[in-house]
């Protein structure tokens, strides 16, 4: 006989991602519940009968054909109209950027936030086990989720770049919508990517015949908005060069006779922000010739950008010692002195003046951060002495330019300069036109005074007979005063 049956068991076998649940958290509402019951003999202890038999153990009656447990499936009952039961999940969403950025892109370190607004609607049957599901970049951060009103939404950070947002549990009734937010922090893009990418996908336990409404693609393009601008200075920003100056405060290089005036420029690039910026340009031009034909005036010594985090373009001179043949005359000399000119202006800027370029790539710079470009030259001042005019001014022109994955802040600082430096001409005569200068004044002064000698002869101011007009008008004074004296005694 059987002495006892054994406890039932129970199975419930749900099909689930995270493995297997319990009867308080069914979601898998479309897979039957299984229950199967088993029984057997339990422990036994035969009795001891007395004789020579042994003691009888007992066995189940059992038939074959027929098992020894039992299997049943229950499903569970649902409010669907279809026959499959099947659910039309639809979804939309837009992404907003964090304070009043309307612009078409994000800008990296200037947008710390974003949300993205989802609104999913169903317009088939109940939808069981609805979730969205969030695939991101790992450099953001899931902050928060934000519904207007309490409808059953809940969200779960699955991994450091997928996040699960459950909506109506247990299930999303038909004809019905849902609105709400999920906030990230965007704060650490780097812009290793150049689009910011959020790939987002609604499920249910329900079969669906048409999935392309059930997934979104929420993408941004990620630039390096920066605000660059340019500074420099020139030392020094002014000299005196000229015949009479000491040579001593001039350079001059081996074998060569030219004195060189050194100059040294500075320019600044600055990265204003909001982002960190990749990479930029900063152009240099420098006046390099009087003339068109002429020779080059600068020689380069070295360019350095600061750190080493950045390079030039070489530039070289192969004849940094030029200096012109005086073939002027004594004449042209004297009327040179006399006609010499103010002040010159050598600009870049204007069309036909021979420019000398200086181009520098720049590394990467955070947000105000300046780097610095020094650039050592020497001035051939040879060139300049035979010039006539008495002050020339070179205008340099800086300007920086950002590379091709950043972009310029609309309106915002300048991103060229110009830089001033004067050489004041000491023009002294030399000996001999000194003294052809005075010899000459002495002779014009002579010309002059025979030319108004010979203009007063002609006039005849040398032929008035000026001794009888003198005594005539002597006589007309006495005759005056007598004539005075004779009224009074009358």
């Amino acid at each position: 006989m059987v002495e006892r049956l054994r406890t039932p068991l129970f199975h419930k076998y749900i099909d689930m991602k995270q493995g297997r649940g319990d009867e308080k958290d069914v979601r898998d509402v479309f897979t039957a519940i299984t229950f199967e019951v088993a029984y057997s003999l339990g422990k036994h202890e035969p009795g001891h009968p007395g004789g020579d038999l042994p003691a009888l153990t007992p066995v189940l009656r059992w038939r074959k054909g027929n098992k020894i447990a039992t299997r049943n499936e229950t499903w569970f009952e649902k409010n669907c109209l279809s026959d499959d039961c099947a659910a039309d999940l639809r979804l939309h969403g837009k992404m907003l950027l964090s304070g009043l950025h309307v612009k078409p892109h994000l800008a990296l370190g200037g947008v710390r936030n974003v949300s993205l607004n989802m609104t999913i609607s169903n317009a088939g049957d109940d939808a069981y086990d609805t979730n969205i599901y969030f695939n991101f970049p790992k450099e953001v951060f899931y902050i928060n989720f934000w519904q207007k009103e309490e409808k059953g939404i809940s969200c779960i950070l699955v991994d450091l770049d997928f996040l699960k947002c459950s909506v109506g549990f247990p299930f999303m009734r038909a004809q019905t919508k849902y609105h709400f937010a999920v906030i990230f922090d965007t704060s650490q893009l780097t812009g290793e990517n150049d689009t910011l990418q959020f790939l987002v996908q609604a499920k249910s336990a329900n079969p669906e015949h048409k999935l392309s409404d059930n997934n979104l693609d929420l993408s941004i393009p990620l630039v390096h908005e920066t605000d660059t601008t340019i500074t420099g200075v020139v030392t020094p920003s002014s000299f005196v060069y000229g015949k009479s100056i000491d040579a001593s405060r001039f350079v001059q290089l081996e074998d060569m006779e030219c004195h060189f005036q050194p100059l040294n420029l500075t320019f600044q690039a600055i990265n204003k922000g909001p982002s960190r910026l990749p990479g930029s340009t900063v152009d240099i031009r420098i006046p390099n010739r009087m003339a068109g034909n002429g020779a080059d005036m600068f020689h380069i010594i070295e360019t350095q950008v600061a750190d080493g985090r950045g390079n030039c373009t070489p530039h070289r001179n192969p004849t940094p010692c030029t200096i012109p043949q005086d073939k002027e005359s004594i004449f042209h000399s004297i009327f040179a002195f006399f006609t010499k000119s103010g002040r010159k202006v050598l600009d870049c800027d204007r069309p036909g003046r021979a420019c000398m370029t200086i181009s520098c790539s720049l590394g990467p710079q955070l947000k105000e951060e300046a780097l610095s470009i020094d650039i050592k030259l020497l001035l051939n001042t040879e060139i300049l002495k035979r010039d006539s005019s008495s002050l020339i001014q070179f205008v340099t022109r800086g300007s920086v330019q950002v590379n091709d994955r950043a972009v310029e802040v609309p309106n915002g600082l300048p991103d060229d300069l110009s830089l001033v430096f004067e050489a004041l001409h000491s023009q002294e005569p030399k000996g001999y036109v000194v003294g052809w200068i005075i010899a000459i004044s002495l002779l014009v002064g002579i010309l002059i005074f025979l030319l108004l000698a010979v203009l007063l002869w002609k006039m005849g101011f040398f032929r008035r007979r000026y001794r009888e007009i003198i005594e005539a008008e002597k006589n007309r004074k006495d005759s005056d005063e007598s004539w005075d004296w004779m009224e009074k005694n009358h």
